[in-house]
C-alpha cells in the first residue's frame, strides 16, 4: 500500500472550513460473515481488527488493498485518532461522505450515529464521546448483497458482473473526515439564484445560537476577487433568509451568468460573530443560472439550449464507485468536453461532491440521478424516499445540476403499466422532488412509462440512420414510437407538449483494449466505429423535434465495451473526430 494519503482533498468544497482532519488512509478492518462483532465487543474499540484497508476504497476494489469480490454483507472498521490540541473546547463533528448501505458508528464505545442509505452523507457530533483528546472510531457497515429492493443502482446481486450490472460496493466509499466548530456555528446554506431579478437568495441554518447575545452573520460575495455585495444579518432565529441584489451586472448580467461555455462562479465568505467575537467562518460559491421550459422549449438562462449529454456510470477499474484521485475526476470531465458534449447524465449513482465541484467550475451540465432498486416493495419506498430527499438537499446548490431523475426505466416500479401503487410511487417521487426544488425540471421515469413529467425522455438503441430520421421527424411519431416495446405514457397520462430528449441511445461496441464485452451494436475498426456514431447522432441533430440527447456511454465498464473511452480512459478515436460528430452544429435551426 502507498504511504500517500488517498483522496486528500477537501471533500465538501461548497461549504469549506479551515479546521478539519482527513481520516482517509489505513484503517483496521474485518469481515463479519457470522455476525459476531457486536457480541464480541467490537463496538467498544478495545478489540483490534485483523485486516488493513485503505479508506475510502471498498474491499471489493483493488485500491482498498484487499480486492475481494465475494459477498461479505457485514464489515467493520476501526481507527484511533488523536485530535489537535487547538481543538480543545470545540465541538467535534465526524463526517462520512457515503457508506453503503447501512452504518452504525461508535466513538470510544459510545454509539454516535446510525444511517441508512448508500449514496448520501451523514454527520455525528462526537464531542461528548471524546476522552483525553483521543477518538477510537468503530464503524459497522452492512449491505444486503442479494436484496433486490435495496436502492443499489448498477451493483449486481450476483457474485460476478454480467449484462448491465457491475461490481458491488460495500462499506465506506467516500471520504471520512473530522471538523472542529464553535458551539455557535453555521450548519448549512442554500442558494437560489434569480437571474431575472439579479438576486441571489441565501437561506442560512444555524446551531447553538446564544439567547440574548448579539449574533451576526456577515455575507461577502465576490466575483473574480472583487467584492460585489456585502450584507450583515442580525441572526435572531435558527434559520434566516435573505435576497441579495447583484446590481453590478452589465448586458443584463449575461457576462456573469453560469453557462457550460462560461462557467462563472461567485465566491461567498460567511463570518459569524457572537458579541463581536468570531465563532465561525465558511467559504462557499454559487452560479447565477436558470433552467426553465418556455413554450415547450428547454431553456438555459432564458434561451433554448440543446443538451449534448453522455451517459456516465461513474465506475473505475481499480476503485469501483470511488475515483482513484481528484485528478481522475477532472480528466473525465475534460474528456467529456473535448468530445463535444456539454453535459453528462450520471447514471444510477449520486456522484461524489468533488465531481460536481469540478463540473461547476469547468462548465458541465449534470442530470442528477438516483440509485434505484430493481424491484418494488413498501420498504423500498421508505428507504428510497429518504435517500433521494438527502441527495436533493446535498446537491441543491450546484449550478451544474440542471435536471433531477429520481427513477430510470421503471426500476423500482417494474409493473407501473398496471400497478396503481407503483404509479402513485412514481408520481410521489415527481411531486416530492418538485416540493424540494422548484427550480429544476424533474423526469418522472427516464426512458418510458411516464405520467406527470417535465421532460419526455426516450431511450432508443436503434442503429439505423433512416429509422431514427423517420422516428424523430415529428412530435407525433416520437411520442407514439415504442423503441423498447414500452409505451411513453401509462396510467391514463398523455403527452402535454413537454420538451423531447433522447436520453439514451447509441451504445456502439468497439473493442479497443484487452477488455471483452458487448454493446447495443458493434464496430470492428475505427472507421466503422466513427461511421456508426455518425449514423445515430446526425438524425437527432437534424431533428426539429429532439431538444437534446444522451449518448451511451462515456467509458467501457467491466463487461460493457460500448464506451467512447476504454475502461482505463483511453479514447477509442481521436478526440477531434469524436467532437466533429457529437459537437456538430444542428441543422435546420
Amino acid at each position: 500500500m502507498s504511504d500517500a494519503l488517498p483522496r486528500p482533498e477537501y471533500p465538501r468544497p461548497q461549504f469549506e472550513r479551515d479546521e478539519w482532519l482527513n481520516l482517509n488512509g489505513t484503517w483496521e478492518f474485518a469481515f463479519d460473515d457470522d455476525r459476531i462483532g457486536e457480541k464480541a465487543g467490537w463496538p467498544s474499540g478495545n478489540v483490534a481488527l485483523p485486516l488493513k484497508i485503505q479508506v475510502p476504497f471498498v474491499f471489493e476494489s483493488k485500491l482498498s488493498g484487499i480486492g475481494d469480490p465475494r459477498f461479505h454483507d457485514v464489515v467493520w472498521y476501526r481507527r484511533t485518532v488523536q485530535l489537535p490540541d487547538a481543538w480543545a473546547g470545540k465541538r467535534i463533528k465526524l463526517h462520512f461522505g457515503a457508506v453503503d448501505y447501512r452504518a452504525d458508528v461508535w466513538v470510544n464505545g459510545h454509539k454516535v450515529a446510525e444511517h441508512e442509505g448508500g449514496h448520501t452523507p451523514f454527520t455525528a457530533d462526537i464531542t461528548l464521546a471524546i476522552a483525553g483528546g483521543e477518538a477510537v472510531i468503530v464503524v459497522r457497515a452492512e449491505d444486503f448483497g442479494r436484496d433486490m429492493t435495496i436502492p443499489r443502482g448498477k451493483q449486481y446481486w450476483r457474485e460476478k458482473s454480467e449484462g448491465i450490472f457491475y461490481t458491488r460496493t460495500t462499506g465506506i466509499w467516500q471520504t471520512v473526515w473530522l471538523e472542529a466548530v464553535d458551539e455557535t456555528h453555521l450548519e448549512r446554506v442554500r442558494f437560489t439564484p434569480d437571474i431575472d431579478r439579479q438576486q441571489i437568495g441565501i437561506r442560512c441554518f444555524f446551531r447553538g445560537l446564544r439567547t440574548g447575545a448579539d449574533n451576526r452573520l456577515n455575507i461577502r460575495i465576490s466575483f473574480k476577487g472583487e467584492t460585489v455585495a456585502e450584507e450583515t444579518v442580525h441572526v435572531r432565529h435558527n434559520e434566516e433568509y435573505r435576497w441579495i441584489g447583484l446590481y453590478h451586472f452589465h448586458d443584463h448580467g449575461q457576462d456573469r451568468w453560469w453557462w457550460p461555455e462560461r462557467p462563472n462562479l461567485y465566491d461567498v465568505r460567511f463570518t459569524l460573530t457572537v458579541d463581536g467575537v468570531k465563532t465561525d467562518e465558511v467559504s462557499s460559491y454559487f452560479g447565477m443560472r436558470k433552467v426553465s421550459i418556455e413554450d415547450g422549449k428547454l431553456c438555459l438562462n432564458n434561451r433554448p439550449y440543446f443538451m449534448r449529454l453522455v451517459l456516465d456510470q461513474g465506475y473505475w477499474p481499480d476503485g469501483v464507485l470511488t475515483a482513484p484521485s481528484d485528478e481522475a475526476l477532472v480528466r473525465d470531465i475534460q474528456y467529456t468536453k473535448d468530445m463535444g458534449f456539454n453535459g453528462v447524465r450520471k447514471h444510477q449513482k449520486v456522484e461524489d461532491p468533488r465531481y460536481l465541484y469540478h463540473a461547476d467550475r469547468m462548465g458541465l451540465l449534470v442530470w442528477g440521478e438516483a440509485a434505484n432498486a430493481p424491484d418494488y416493495s413498501e420498504d423500498y419506498v421508505r428507504r428510497f424516499t429518504k435517500e433521494w430527499t438527502e441527495a436533493v438537499e446535498r446537491d441543491y446548490n450546484h449550478p451544474s445540476v440542471v435536471v433531477w431523475v429520481p427513477i430510470n426505466e421503471s426500476w423500482g416500479i417494474p409493473n407501473v403499466q398496471i400497478d396503481k401503487k407503483q404509479q402513485h410511487h412514481g408520481l410521489t417521487m415527481y411531486h416530492l422532488t418538485r416540493s424540494l426544488d422548484d427550480t429544476r425540471p424533474v423526469v418522472y421515469n427516464d426512458g418510458w412509462e411516464q405520467m406527470k413529467t417535465d421532460l419526455l425522455t426516450i431511450h432508443d438503441y436503434e442503429s439505423r440512420r433512416e429509422v431514427l430520421a423517420e422516428r424523430y421527424s415529428s412530435v407525433e411519431r416520437a411520442v407514439s414510437a415504442m423503441p423498447a416495446g414500452r409505451r411513453m405514457f401509462v396510467g391514463g397520462a398523455s403527452y402535454e407538449g413537454q420538451p423531447i430528449l433522447v436520453s439514451e441511445f447509441g451504445g456502439v461496441a468497439f473493442k479497443k483494449s484487452e477488455w471483452e464485452g458487448w454493446g447495443y451494436s458493434g464496430a470492428s475498426t475505427e472507421e466503422e466505429f466513427l461511421e456508426k456514431l455518425a449514423a445515430v447522432v446526425e438524425p437527432l441533430l437534424q431533428s426539429r423535434t429532439v431538444q437534446g440527447f444522451c449518448y451511451t456511454q462515456l467509458t467501457d465498464v467491466e463487461q460493457e465495451i460500448n464506451g467512447l473511452l476504454t475502461f482505463d480512459r483511453v479514447p477509442k478515436a481521436p478526440l477531434e473526430k469524436l467532437k466533429s460528430i457529437f459537437g456538430a452544429p444542428r441543422q435546420n435551426f
